[in-house]
């Protein structure tokens, strides 16, 4: 029996995914989290085998929430899951120890493949998204902007592109003010920005948010 836990911030694609789990005879929903911080409190109090991770979430979110889980366990098996197909987040959730990665775009019954195939201790990545992260890699020789921002200045770029504040950043990723003004800092030096909008602008440009 495969147990998951079930991570994200909206009931209602929580409860899709574990019927659709339930559907499965050898998979079993052991729990369900709201956000990162409750995530990796049931992680550390139920050990499943799989957490399926939704990577955008208020408060710690889900790369925090990864990372905390990782260093907790390097054996954890995550699921990352995104609303957004692009390389880029894809990625990111690899290079912070995710096993998989499925857009939420997918076909449900991809959701038991992949499940099934991080519980084995496989990676997953469904096809197109590996086209796509394929031909980023052969076309990518000059890597833009973004792609140069370390893990935690993507992580507080796509917050302050989603309009949170630095004092909110800060207590979400549990990090003091002046450190993710330092973080703001070297965001804009590298992406060549001024403001806040002018962010957000190339956040949309690069599918990380919608509009």
């Amino acid at each position: 029996m495969i147990t998951v836990l079930l991570v994200d911030d909206h009931a209602v694609v929580r409860t899709g995914f574990r019927l659709l789990l339930q559907s499965v005879a050898n998979i079993s929903s052991v729990s369900e989290a709201e956000s990162g911080e409750v995530a990796y409190q049931r992680y550390v109090e139920l050990a499943p085998d799989v957490v399926v991770m939704d990577l955008a979430m208020p408060g710690m979110g889900g790369l925090e929430a990864l990372r905390r889980i990782r260093a907790r366990d390097p054996h954890a098996r995550i699921l990352a899951l995104s609303a957004h197909d692009d390389p880029t987040h894809a990625r990111r959730a690899f290079n912070e120890g995710a096993l998989g990665f499925l857009s939420k775009r997918s076909a449900p019954e991809a959701l038991i493949e992949a499940v099934t195939t991080v519980a084995a201790g496989r990676r997953f990545l469904d096809v197109s998204l590996a086209q796509k992260l394929a031909l980023a890699d052969i076309e990518g020789t000059v890597k833009s902007p973004i792609e140069r921002l370390s893990e935690r200045e993507f992580e507080v770029f796509v917050r302050l592109a989603r309009g949170a504040t630095v004092q909110r950043i800060a207590e979400d990723l549990k990090l003091s003010a002046s450190t993710v003004g330092t973080h703001l800092y070297n965001i804009k030096q590298k992406l060549g920005v001024v403001n806040q909008s002018e962010l957000t602008l190339l956040a949309i440009r690069h599918g990380l948010i919608e509009a």
